[in-house]
């Protein structure tokens, strides 16, 4: 898949207090912080920052836990930097970011990294957990999450140990959403993520979303609706105002969110040019499978107890309000939230008869099939009985 700026792999934050405890958790659709202090990862290690979060490394600590920055732990890889894995003194894995000076850039990345998520935290983000500045050297530390990202369990090699299933994808998204909202509407200035995609939403070993990568953020004070900036993202995901004018606000980010909801429930790319031309671009394919009345076929075919009705058109119909080529008719992604989680059809009651002629477009056939409930006790993984499809 074609990048407009291929970056590095990794990601942002919890907050750390000057006792060396972190604060954590989530309350409401937005990511509130209610606060419960859970062990450091850092125990044990001298040296705070004085920026009053995480800690403040030398170049050294980092050339010893990464074994001088050896090829064979080399993680991740993009045109601002390299991510080795890493082990701290005290026995914690992190991941180490280590941006590339190319005129400047390691620096700007830098910044924007720790201006966006220096102290923000939620459970859904990837825990930044500090830095190292040493001359032209610019280094980021990360928690490490081991089990690799989602476009690895849906298009790579993490596939051989079995296939998402549904209640799967559902909790990576739902956790994908909820962070979204946090950036967007639980802190000032709110943050744009700019590049939200499949392969920056990491996976913990609870299947638990965490989003990774900041290089590209953009910070949105208070009273901006938008700012204009030049277009970067990743082909197939950027919204398409964004692509056309460089506007960009937080519903670039839910266009975005939307592409990643329909890579899951379909299993497909976004952009494919290895299928015919009606199909290469999965985002017109999914409203012409929609419009000829054959949403029931989109699902990835890899799931074999398919999601109920209710379920799959609950799915749909929020992907669809996410794609609207409109902005401003796009809804919040605390409302994406709402919708995830909601028993009900997501059709608000602005722009119903638009949405009732949506829903009436998606027919799902639910008999002679397997159907799920929303039951959290449901697999992770369904145990891989046949070839890739």
């Amino acid at each position: 898949m074609k990048d407009f700026d291929i970056n590095s792999q990794s990601g942002s934050f919890t907050y750390l207090d000057k006792d060396g405890t972190f604060e954590s958790g989530e309350k409401g659709v937005a990511g509130t912080v209610h606060p419960t202090n859970v062990p450091s990862p850092l125990s044990g290690l001298p040296e705070f920052s004085h920026l009053g979060w995480g800690h403040w490394f030398t170049l050294r600590d980092l050339e010893t836990a990464t074994n001088k920055f050896s090829k064979d732990n080399v993680i991740g890889e993009g045109g601002y930097g390299i991510v080795y894995r890493g082990q701290l003194i005290n026995g914690t894995e992190v991941a180490v970011k280590k941006l590339l000076n190319n005129l400047g850039q390691a620096e700007k990345e830098f910044q924007v990294e720790v201006e966006a998520i220096g102290h923000v935290r939620h459970k859904n983000l990837v825990r930044l957990l500090g830095y190292c500045i040493e001359g032209t050297h610019r280094l980021l530390v990360y928690e490490c999450v081991n089990n690799g990202n989602l476009e690895q369990w849906l298009h790579g090699a993490l596939r051989q140990h079995g296939y998402l299933t549904w209640e799967a994808r559902m909790k990576i998204l739902l956790g994908t959403a909820k962070a979204l909202a946090y950036l967007h509407e639980a802190i000032e200035p709110k943050v744009v993520h700019r590049d939200i995609k499949s392969s920056n939403i990491l996976i913990d070993d609870e299947f638990n979303a965490k989003i990774s990568d900041f290089g590209l953020a953009k910070l949105l004070g208070a009273g901006k609706s938008h700012i204009t900036t030049r277009v970067m993202g990743t082909f197939g995901y950027v919204a398409p105002e964004y692509a056309n004018s460089g506007m960009l606000n937080e519903k670039s980010d839910v266009y975005s969110f939307g592409v990643v909801l329909l890579e899951a429930i379909t299993g497909r790319d976004p952009v494919d040019y290895g299928r015919p031309a009606p199909e290469v671009n999965l985002v017109d394919w999914l409203k012409m499978m929609v419009g000829s009345k054959r949403s029931e076929e989109v699902v990835d075919p890899t799931i074999e107890t398919r999601p109920s009705t209710t379920a799959l058109k609950r799915a749909l119909l929020t992907t669809l309000r996410c794609l609207d080529p409109d902005s401003d008719k796009r809804p919040t992604m605390s409302q994406v939230v709402r919708m995830l989680e909601s028993e009900e059809y997501p059709i608000p009651r602005e722009g119903r008869r638009r949405r009732k002629n949506q829903a009436g477009a998606i027919e799902t056939e639910s008999h002679n099939r397997k159907s799920n409930t929303d039951s959290s006790d449901k697999p992770i993984l369904m145990t891989k009985t046949r070839s890739d499809q």
